[in-house]
């Protein structure tokens, strides 16, 4: 039986309102433990203001949640900062840069701690970059802010196999075509509307929100509405 807690990969637009279903469900299974926000996606674009951002918005669902701080290399290889979250029991990744994220906590041990904290039941979050930096590559600008062109960057692969499209509903699905281009061998896609979580627990995945979850790969492409179980991703990494 699974022993892992709930992993959500979301779509954006985190924090405000529309994300109930994902983040109430997250907060209760928290169970009231030492709860974190990491605003690595954020370090250039103003992680202070992020982390306000999680505190207010966790705070109305009846959590308080503090800042891991996890923007540069020495953070994330601090061994107080390591142990804060090896003992946590909710992490959630905040959007921003999409190739941040992988470049500071990927082979990290605070990484490795997070992971080891989710596996022994404790929640675990992503939304936009966030979410992104779960699969294993990250789509990343070609050349300036706002080319819809995409490259493929290692991820930090808890979910194998997968590359995330966040804001499917809005700019998102503008991606498709250079991402599915230039896909790896084997790739899935995974189109996630804002608002909206791919939502892994009990064993299976999930779409939990306001939109869909939409899958594609070379081959085909499927779309799972809310409630439904999404039987066309693979499963995380569970186990070292």
């Amino acid at each position: 039986m699974a022993t892992e807690g709930p992993l959500a990969l979301v779509g954006g637009d985190e924090l405000n309102p529309g994300n109930e279903p994902v983040d109430t469900l997250l907060v209760e299974a928290a169970g009231g433990g030492p709860a974190f926000v990491l605003a690595t996606a954020a370090a250039r674009q103003g992680a202070a203001q992020a982390v306000r951002n999680a505190q207010r918005w966790f705070e109305g669902l009846g959590l308080e949640v503090e800042e891991l701080p996890a923007t540069k290399a020495s953070h994330v290889s601090d061994p107080d900062l390591v142990a804060r979250a090896r003992a946590g029991r909710f992490f959630y990744l905040v959007g921003g840069d999409p190739g941040l994220v992988p470049k500071i906590l990927r082979g990290s041990e605070m990484w490795s701690a997070i992971v080891d904290a989710w596996r022994g039941s404790a929640v675990l979050a992503g939304s936009s970059a966030g979410a992104m930096a779960m699969g294993g590559w990250t789509l990343i600008r070609e050349r300036m802010p706002g080319d819809s062109k995409r490259r493929y960057g290692d991820a930090l692969s808890l979910v194998p196999g997968i590359a995330v499209l966040p804001h499917f509903d809005t700019f998102g699905k503008g991606w498709v075509d250079s991402a599915l281009e230039r896909a790896p061998s084997g790739t899935t896609l995974v189109g996630i509307d804002e608002r909206t979580g791919a939502l892994w627990t009990e064993g299976a995945w999930r779409t939990l929100g306001a939109g869909s979850v939409t899958t594609i790969t070379a081959t085909e492409r499927r779309t799972f509405a809310t409630g439904a179980e999404i039987d066309a991703m693979p499963a995380p990494l569970t186990a070292p």
